[in-house]
Protein backbone atom coordinates (compact mmCIF):
# COMPACT_ATOMS: atom_id res chain seq x y z
CA UNK A 1 0.00 0.00 0.00
CA UNK A 2 1.14 3.57 -0.61
CA UNK A 3 -0.01 6.57 1.44
CA UNK A 4 -0.59 9.83 -0.47
CA UNK A 5 1.61 12.80 0.35
CA UNK A 6 -1.28 14.85 1.73
CA UNK A 7 -3.28 13.66 4.72
CA UNK A 8 -7.00 13.79 4.08
CA UNK A 9 -10.07 12.14 5.55
CA UNK A 10 -11.76 11.35 2.25
CA UNK A 11 -15.26 12.05 3.54
CA UNK A 12 -15.58 15.81 4.22
CA UNK A 13 -17.21 18.33 1.86
CA UNK A 14 -13.90 19.21 0.20
CA UNK A 15 -12.55 15.67 -0.13
CA UNK A 16 -15.74 14.43 -1.78
CA UNK A 17 -15.26 17.17 -4.38
CA UNK A 18 -11.69 16.14 -5.17
CA UNK A 19 -10.06 18.90 -3.10
CA UNK A 20 -8.14 16.61 -0.79
CA UNK A 21 -5.41 19.16 -0.12
CA UNK A 22 -8.10 21.42 1.37
CA UNK A 23 -9.45 18.69 3.67
CA UNK A 24 -11.66 20.28 6.34
CA UNK A 25 -10.81 17.54 8.85
CA UNK A 26 -7.01 17.71 8.72
CA UNK A 27 -6.49 21.38 7.91
CA UNK A 28 -4.95 23.39 10.76
CA UNK A 29 -7.45 26.23 10.91
CA UNK A 30 -5.40 28.28 13.36
CA UNK A 31 -2.99 29.25 10.59
CA UNK A 32 -5.58 30.26 8.03
CA UNK A 33 -2.99 30.17 5.29
CA UNK A 34 0.47 28.71 4.79
CA UNK A 35 2.06 25.60 3.43
CA UNK A 36 3.16 22.62 5.53
CA UNK A 37 1.47 23.71 8.74
CA UNK A 38 -1.78 24.24 6.89
CA UNK A 39 -1.95 20.57 5.97
CA UNK A 40 -1.14 19.03 9.33
CA UNK A 41 2.67 18.94 9.40
CA UNK A 42 2.92 15.32 10.55
CA UNK A 43 6.64 14.45 10.81
CA UNK A 44 8.23 11.23 9.64
CA UNK A 45 7.48 11.11 5.92
CA UNK A 46 11.06 10.04 5.16
CA UNK A 47 11.84 7.77 8.06
CA UNK A 48 12.16 4.05 8.51
CA UNK A 49 8.74 3.88 10.18
CA UNK A 50 5.72 6.09 9.66
CA UNK A 51 2.40 6.61 11.43
CA UNK A 52 -0.33 6.87 8.81
CA UNK A 53 -3.48 8.77 9.87
CA UNK A 54 -6.76 7.48 8.42
CA UNK A 55 -4.99 4.20 7.80
CA UNK A 56 -8.25 2.46 6.96
CA UNK A 57 -9.15 4.82 4.09
CA UNK A 58 -6.14 6.89 3.01
CA UNK A 59 -3.54 4.33 1.83
CA UNK A 60 -4.00 2.89 -1.65
CA UNK A 61 -3.63 -0.87 -2.28
CA UNK A 62 -1.23 -1.69 -5.12
CA UNK A 63 -0.75 -5.00 -6.95
CA UNK A 64 1.61 -7.68 -5.67
CA UNK A 65 4.50 -8.64 -7.94
CA UNK A 66 5.84 -5.53 -9.69
CA UNK A 67 8.71 -3.65 -8.02
CA UNK A 68 7.74 -1.24 -5.25
CA UNK A 69 9.65 1.55 -6.99
CA UNK A 70 6.94 1.65 -9.63
CA UNK A 71 4.32 2.73 -7.11
CA UNK A 72 6.29 5.03 -4.82
CA UNK A 73 5.62 7.94 -7.18
CA UNK A 74 1.88 7.61 -6.52
CA UNK A 75 2.49 9.38 -3.23
CA UNK A 76 3.59 12.66 -4.83
CA UNK A 77 5.36 12.96 -8.19
CA UNK A 78 2.74 11.35 -10.40
CA UNK A 79 -0.37 13.01 -8.91
CA UNK A 80 1.30 16.42 -8.66
CA UNK A 81 2.41 16.28 -12.29
CA UNK A 82 -0.96 14.84 -13.35
CA UNK A 83 -2.82 17.71 -11.66
CA UNK A 84 -0.48 20.24 -13.27
CA UNK A 85 -1.34 18.85 -16.71
CA UNK A 86 -5.05 18.49 -15.94
CA UNK A 87 -5.20 22.08 -14.72
CA UNK A 88 -3.33 23.24 -17.84
CA UNK A 89 -6.33 22.15 -19.95
CA UNK A 90 -4.21 21.51 -23.03
CA UNK A 91 -6.44 21.13 -26.09
CA UNK A 92 -6.13 17.87 -28.07
CA UNK A 93 -3.11 18.17 -30.34
CA UNK A 94 -2.16 21.42 -28.61
CA UNK A 95 1.04 22.75 -27.12
CA UNK A 96 2.40 23.12 -23.61
CA UNK A 97 5.56 24.69 -22.25
CA UNK A 98 6.86 23.30 -18.96
CA UNK A 99 9.09 25.56 -16.89
CA UNK A 100 11.51 23.44 -14.88
CA UNK A 101 12.54 19.85 -15.62
CA UNK A 102 12.92 18.60 -12.09
CA UNK A 103 10.84 15.58 -11.09
CA UNK A 104 7.45 17.32 -11.46
CA UNK A 105 8.29 19.11 -14.70
CA UNK A 106 9.91 16.02 -16.21
CA UNK A 107 6.94 13.82 -15.37
CA UNK A 108 4.56 16.59 -16.45
CA UNK A 109 6.10 16.51 -19.93
CA UNK A 110 5.56 12.76 -20.11
CA UNK A 111 1.96 12.99 -18.92
CA UNK A 112 1.16 15.85 -21.30
CA UNK A 113 2.40 13.80 -24.27
CA UNK A 114 0.50 10.73 -23.03
CA UNK A 115 -2.70 12.77 -22.75
CA UNK A 116 -2.49 14.03 -26.31
CA UNK A 117 -0.37 17.19 -26.43
CA UNK A 118 1.29 17.42 -29.83
CA UNK A 119 4.03 19.88 -28.90
CA UNK A 120 5.69 19.55 -25.50
CA UNK A 121 8.35 22.13 -24.68
CA UNK A 122 10.59 21.72 -21.64
CA UNK A 123 12.64 24.63 -20.29
CA UNK A 124 15.55 24.37 -17.86
CA UNK A 125 19.12 25.41 -17.18
CA UNK A 126 20.66 22.02 -16.33
CA UNK A 127 22.19 20.14 -19.29
CA UNK A 128 21.50 16.67 -17.86
CA UNK A 129 17.83 17.48 -17.35
CA UNK A 130 17.50 18.90 -20.84
CA UNK A 131 19.11 15.80 -22.36
CA UNK A 132 16.85 13.52 -20.32
CA UNK A 133 13.75 15.33 -21.63
CA UNK A 134 15.00 15.27 -25.22
CA UNK A 135 15.33 11.50 -24.91
CA UNK A 136 11.54 11.31 -24.61
CA UNK A 137 10.76 13.59 -27.56
CA UNK A 138 10.45 16.87 -25.68
CA UNK A 139 11.54 20.13 -27.34
CA UNK A 140 14.06 21.00 -24.64
CA UNK A 141 15.12 24.65 -24.49
CA UNK A 142 18.17 25.83 -22.57
CA UNK A 143 17.18 29.00 -20.73
CA UNK A 144 20.81 29.81 -20.03
CA UNK A 145 21.64 29.83 -23.73
CA UNK A 146 18.48 31.54 -24.93
CA UNK A 147 18.15 34.23 -22.27
CA UNK A 148 15.76 36.92 -23.49
CA UNK A 149 15.21 34.91 -26.66
CA UNK A 150 13.12 32.28 -24.84
CA UNK A 151 9.78 33.79 -25.84
CA UNK A 152 10.81 33.90 -29.50
CA UNK A 153 11.95 30.26 -29.35
CA UNK A 154 8.61 29.13 -27.91
CA UNK A 155 6.72 31.19 -30.51
CA UNK A 156 8.69 29.52 -33.28
CA UNK A 157 7.52 26.13 -32.02
CA UNK A 158 3.88 27.23 -31.70
CA UNK A 159 3.11 28.95 -35.03
CA UNK A 160 3.91 32.34 -33.59
CA UNK A 161 1.09 32.29 -31.01
CA UNK A 162 2.73 31.09 -27.84
CA UNK A 163 1.95 27.86 -26.02
CA UNK A 164 -1.69 26.89 -25.45
CA UNK A 165 -0.71 26.26 -21.84
CA UNK A 166 2.29 26.81 -19.60
CA UNK A 167 3.08 24.78 -16.50
CA UNK A 168 5.16 26.52 -13.84
CA UNK A 169 6.88 23.60 -12.13
CA UNK A 170 9.50 25.85 -10.54
CA UNK A 171 7.82 28.30 -8.19
CA UNK A 172 9.93 30.31 -5.76
CA UNK A 173 12.99 28.16 -6.51
CA UNK A 174 13.38 30.06 -9.79
CA UNK A 175 16.66 31.79 -10.50
CA UNK A 176 15.72 35.41 -9.86
CA UNK A 177 17.05 38.55 -8.24
CA UNK A 178 19.94 38.33 -5.82
CA UNK A 179 17.98 40.45 -3.35
CA UNK A 180 15.15 37.92 -3.26
CA UNK A 181 17.60 35.05 -2.96
CA UNK A 182 19.32 36.75 -0.04
CA UNK A 183 16.00 37.44 1.67
CA UNK A 184 15.02 33.79 1.43
CA UNK A 185 18.40 32.78 2.80
CA UNK A 186 17.99 35.09 5.76
CA UNK A 187 14.84 33.24 6.83
CA UNK A 188 16.95 30.16 7.58
CA UNK A 189 18.89 32.17 10.16
CA UNK A 190 15.88 33.66 11.95
CA UNK A 191 13.82 32.16 14.78
CA UNK A 192 10.93 30.16 13.35
CA UNK A 193 8.26 32.71 14.28
CA UNK A 194 10.10 35.60 12.63
CA UNK A 195 11.01 33.57 9.57
CA UNK A 196 7.39 32.50 9.07
CA UNK A 197 6.18 36.09 9.35
CA UNK A 198 8.80 37.28 6.88
CA UNK A 199 7.92 34.66 4.29
CA UNK A 200 4.21 35.33 4.70
CA UNK A 201 4.21 39.11 4.51
CA UNK A 202 7.47 40.32 2.97
CA UNK A 203 6.71 39.13 -0.55
CA UNK A 204 10.20 37.77 -1.21
CA UNK A 205 9.25 35.12 -3.75
CA UNK A 206 11.28 35.03 -6.91
CA UNK A 207 8.65 35.49 -9.59
CA UNK A 208 10.89 34.86 -12.61
CA UNK A 209 9.15 31.61 -13.54
CA UNK A 210 5.64 33.00 -13.14
CA UNK A 211 6.45 36.08 -15.21
CA UNK A 212 7.97 33.79 -17.86
CA UNK A 213 4.81 31.68 -17.90
CA UNK A 214 2.67 34.77 -18.49
CA UNK A 215 4.96 35.79 -21.34
CA UNK A 216 5.10 32.37 -23.01
CA UNK A 217 1.40 31.47 -22.98
CA UNK A 218 -0.77 32.51 -25.90
CA UNK A 219 -3.67 34.89 -25.56
CA UNK A 220 -6.64 33.05 -24.09
CA UNK A 221 -4.34 30.32 -22.78
CA UNK A 222 -3.94 28.70 -19.38
CA UNK A 223 -1.18 28.92 -16.79
CA UNK A 224 -1.00 25.96 -14.40
CA UNK A 225 1.10 26.54 -11.29
CA UNK A 226 2.39 23.50 -9.42
CA UNK A 227 5.60 25.15 -8.17
CA UNK A 228 5.26 26.41 -4.62
CA UNK A 229 5.11 30.11 -3.75
CA UNK A 230 5.43 31.15 -0.14
CA UNK A 231 4.90 34.91 0.06
CA UNK A 232 1.61 36.77 0.36
CA UNK A 233 2.59 40.22 -0.89
CA UNK A 234 3.99 39.57 -4.34
CA UNK A 235 3.05 41.96 -7.15
CA UNK A 236 1.55 40.40 -10.28
CA UNK A 237 1.30 41.92 -13.78
CA UNK A 238 -2.49 42.13 -13.68
CA UNK A 239 -2.68 44.38 -16.74
CA UNK A 240 -0.97 41.75 -18.90
CA UNK A 241 -2.94 38.90 -17.33
CA UNK A 242 -6.22 40.72 -17.99
CA UNK A 243 -5.27 41.85 -21.48
CA UNK A 244 -4.26 38.33 -22.55
CA UNK A 245 -7.45 36.85 -21.02
CA UNK A 246 -5.48 34.21 -19.17
CA UNK A 247 -6.84 31.43 -17.01
CA UNK A 248 -4.85 30.44 -13.89
CA UNK A 249 -5.15 27.12 -12.04
CA UNK A 250 -2.95 26.34 -9.06
CA UNK A 251 -2.68 24.77 -5.63
CA UNK A 252 -1.23 21.99 -3.55
CA UNK A 253 -1.81 18.67 -5.29
CA UNK A 254 -5.01 16.81 -4.45
CA UNK A 255 -3.01 13.59 -4.46
CA UNK A 256 -5.74 11.08 -3.65
CA UNK A 257 -8.03 12.51 -6.34
CA UNK A 258 -5.78 11.45 -9.20
CA UNK A 259 -4.47 8.06 -8.07
CA UNK A 260 -7.32 6.05 -9.60
CA UNK A 261 -6.58 7.65 -12.99
CA UNK A 262 -2.86 6.96 -12.77
CA UNK A 263 -2.74 3.46 -11.30
CA UNK A 264 -3.85 1.71 -14.54
CA UNK A 265 -0.81 3.22 -16.29
CA UNK A 266 1.69 1.57 -13.95
CA UNK A 267 1.88 -1.63 -15.96
CA UNK A 268 4.74 -3.54 -17.54
CA UNK A 269 4.23 -1.38 -20.66
CA UNK A 270 5.17 1.59 -18.44
CA UNK A 271 4.04 4.40 -20.78
CA UNK A 272 5.26 7.12 -18.38
CA UNK A 273 8.69 5.56 -17.78
CA UNK A 274 8.12 5.23 -14.03
CA UNK A 275 10.34 2.16 -13.63
CA UNK A 276 13.44 4.06 -14.73
CA UNK A 277 12.42 7.49 -13.45
CA UNK A 278 14.80 7.59 -10.47
CA UNK A 279 18.28 8.87 -11.19
CA UNK A 280 19.66 7.78 -7.79
CA UNK A 281 18.81 5.09 -5.24
CA UNK A 282 20.43 5.66 -1.86
CA UNK A 283 20.11 4.38 1.72
CA UNK A 284 18.17 6.61 4.08
CA UNK A 285 21.35 7.37 6.01
CA UNK A 286 22.60 9.38 3.03
CA UNK A 287 19.51 11.61 2.92
CA UNK A 288 21.24 14.83 4.09
CA UNK A 289 23.91 14.69 1.40
CA UNK A 290 21.33 13.59 -1.17
CA UNK A 291 19.20 16.66 -0.46
CA UNK A 292 22.26 18.85 -0.96
CA UNK A 293 23.07 17.12 -4.25
CA UNK A 294 19.52 17.64 -5.49
CA UNK A 295 19.33 21.25 -4.31
CA UNK A 296 22.59 22.11 -6.07
CA UNK A 297 21.50 20.19 -9.19
CA UNK A 298 24.64 18.08 -9.15
CA UNK A 299 25.43 14.62 -10.53
CA UNK A 300 22.40 14.67 -12.84
CA UNK A 301 20.02 14.33 -9.89
CA UNK A 302 16.35 14.55 -10.86
CA UNK A 303 14.69 12.04 -8.54
CA UNK A 304 16.31 10.30 -5.59
CA UNK A 305 14.75 7.24 -3.96
CA UNK A 306 15.67 6.35 -0.39
CA UNK A 307 15.68 2.76 0.83
CA UNK A 308 15.21 2.24 4.59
Amino acid sequence: MTPPLGISCGTCFKCTRGLHSQCATTQVHAHGTGYTKLYGQVPGGQAQYLRVPFGNTLPVPVPHGPPDDRYVYLSDVLPTAWQAVAYADIPPGGSVAVLGLGPIGDMGCRIAAHRGADTVIGIDLVPERLDRARGRGVHALDLGALGDGLTDAVHELTDGRGADAVIDAVGMEAHGSRVAAAAQGITTLLPDALAAAMMKHAGVDRLAALHAAISLVRRGGTVSVSGVYGGAADPLPLLTMFDKQLTFRMGQANVRRWIDDILPLLTDEDPLGADAFATHRLPLEQAPSAYETFQKKQDGAVKILFTP
